[in-house]
């Protein structure tokens, strides 16, 4: 006897794990990517002055370098000097390093070397 009710508490248990991990799976939001293209004026400038500090609040932020370098065009425009990647957990921590002092600052000089073309766009849910 006591094993049936030990095997029922062990299914009843994996059961109810089972749906707690549905349960949370279902609630995560799939993640917002940040998509730049930006035609650089002063390579140098941008290199040194803006990108080691932009990338600090990137991290800082809890974004992530997804894909960033040379890109391979198959139909349209060619990408412009500097393209990349970014993801982030939610619209609203990118808005929030998006819109930082920290991030506002050194967009500022990056401006001096480039011209920014930035989208963002939800993930899709898998």
């Amino acid at each position: 006897m006591k094993v049936r009710y030990a095997v029922a508490l062990l299914l009843t248990g994996g059961a109810m794990g089972a749906a707690a991990v549905q349960g949370i799976h279902a609630q995560t939001k799939p993640p917002v990517y940040f998509v730049f293209e930006n035609e650089l004026t002063n390579r140098e400038g941008y290199t040194k002055e803006y990108v080691p500090e932009a990338v600090a609040t990137i991290k800082a932020h809890g974004g992530r370098l997804l894909a960033i370098g040379k890109t391979t065009t198959f139909s349209g425009e060619p990408a412009k000097d500097s393209f990349g990647i970014l993801v982030w957990d939610s619209m609203e921590q990118l808005e929030g390093w998006f819109n930082s002092p920290e991030y506002r600052k050194i967009r500022a000089v990056g401006e001096q070397y480039a011209k920014y073309r930035n989208i963002a766009v939800p993930g899709v849910a898998q």
